[in-house]
């Protein structure tokens, strides 16, 4: 009894610790709260200037100095609360609406393919393959019905796929509720690092939805060691994000920089990492073992079929890059002002316009992936199940290699640290996108796969 009230407990003292160590290590403290620093300070003696000057002033130089006194240093009206207003106020918002309805016009030309694929294509094969009534008739037939027995068929590599699902929706959790929370106003840029810490503990209280995606992916592959899938899910990306922050962290200590990462600070992280995190996603993921296998709507052959040779243009790399330019196109003007805010010091608050570009880049992400997939099985080519994740997470590439752009033409950095610090923390910014991306075209096909042979009949 005693042991569960102190596992209760423990993720809410790593919290506190965490807060506590991160207000202190990176400079700022929570209202009202001052670190110990700033309570030990204390005003040295003033020292008089050896030369004295004496300034007579008539009656009228010293009314005008007074008011002159009283005009500039008049208390202010304006609450608090408020004072950023003028800071935040948008001076011309004509480029975030262009991003806006370029985006836009990209979702509509998508939509509209999804929408023959759908309606036309697929209804009108449906027809037809549900209107055969003798075997040779279903013989003759080509598309993709005839790689029903296969379409399911675990892929290679089957446990990476599922811990890097897994991480995903981790990551999209961890981004939806974060920008609601911006959007209604609960993060403001003057509340200096409020919103790295809510990302982070965001990201660790949603390691439950990490756990348990993994979790019923790995079933329904016919996997049987789920806590080995599940040590991966809490250690794979965590671990290479934060071997690359350590080393990154390690140069600017070399450099006696006051911007390092407190000891603390690190410790803290590592803490809420595996005091909170794993923990949780081994919860989600006994919940989601725990809960019957997904039923595929088809049955899978014993004998692979064969694919037969494919056009240039459905090659998997080609395919795959292709399919990457229209999520990163949705995106890119809207990417060019975070950028500007993370390396040219500016505020970035236009969280609104960067929900609606995110919910742009899901149905984006989810459209091209769709597409590509439909001519990937009219082909019969049944290998989707990579081939869908990395089709929309290669836009993460597009990403980095925009990210080098903008290093070369807007940035003057000259030392080879500060280009070493930009290009890492450009690597898990792409890296983290890659696992975003790729997870909602992976569910985006995982859907449309099921719901196509589900409509057909199949002896």
């Amino acid at each position: 009894m005693g042991l569960s009230r102190s596992m209760a407990v423990a993720p809410w003292i790593a919290a506190v610790l965490l807060l506590n160590a991160v207000a202190v290590g990176l400079g700022f403290y929570l209202p009202g709260v001052a670190p110990s620093d700033f309570q030990k300070f204390e005003m040295r003696e003033p020292h008089m200037c050896q030369i004295v000057c004496k300034v007579t002033l008539n009656e009228k130089d010293a009314k005008d100095l007074k008011e002159k006194i009283e005009d500039e240093y008049r208390a202010s009206d304006v609450k608090w609360a408020s004072r950023w207003d003028t800071y935040l106020l948008m001076a011309d918002d004509q480029i975030h609406w262009f991003s806006i309805v370029n985006s836009l016009m990209i979702v509509l030309f998508l939509s509209g393919m999804v929408a023959m694929i759908m309606l036309r294509t697929l209804y009108r094969d449906i027809s037809k393959y549900n209107q055969l009534e003798t075997q040779e008739e279903a013989q003759e037939e080509t598309g993709w019905k005839l790689v029903h027995g296969d379409v399911f068929r675990p892929p290679a590599n089957s446990d990476l796929l599922c811990v890097y699902v897994g991480t995903g929706v981790q990551f999209f959790g961890m981004l939806l509720v974060t920008m609601m929370f911006a959007v209604l106003g609960f993060l403001s840029p003057s509340n200096r690092g409020g919103l790295m810490t809510a990302m982070l503990l965001l990201w660790v209280f949603m390691g439950l939805f990490a756990g348990y995606s993994s979790a019923r992916l790995y079933k329904m592959f016919k996997g049987t060691e789920w806590k080995k899938i599940t040590l991966k899910t809490a250690f794979t990306f965590p671990g290479i994000v934060f071997a690359i922050f350590f080393v990154l962290n390690a140069l600017i200590w070399g450099e006696k920089s006051s911007g390092a990462v407190p000891f603390t600070t690190m410790f803290a992280l590592v803490l809420l990492w595996f005091g909170i995190s794993v923990p949780l996603v081994f919860v989600g993921s006994y919940l989601g073992f725990k809960r019957p296998a997904v039923e595929d709507p088809v049955k899978t052959n014993k004998i692979p079929r064969q694919i037969p040779e494919q056009a240039w243009y459905m090659n998997p790399i080609f395919s795959i890059l292709i399919g990457g330019i229209l999520p990163f196109g949705a995106v890119f003007i809207e990417l060019f002002f975070i950028l500007t805010s993370i390396w040219l010091h500016q505020f970035y608050y236009i969280f609104g316009f960067l929900f609606l570009v995110f919910l742009i880049l899901i149905v984006t992400c989810a459209e091209i992936t769709i597409v590509l997939c439909y001519f990937q099985l009219c082909s019969e080519d049944y290998l989707w199940w990579w081939r869908s994740y990395l089709t929309s997470g290669s836009s993460a590439l597009y990403l980095f290699l925009y990210a080098t752009f903008y290093f070369f033409t807007k940035l003057d950095i000259t030392k080879p640290v500060s280009g070493i610090l930009y290009f890492g923390y450009m690597l898990i910014a792409s890296y983290a996108f890659f696992v975003l991306t790729g997870t909602i075209g992976f569910y985006a096909c995982f859907w449309f796969t099921r719901l196509i042979y589900s409509s057909v009949k199949i002896d």
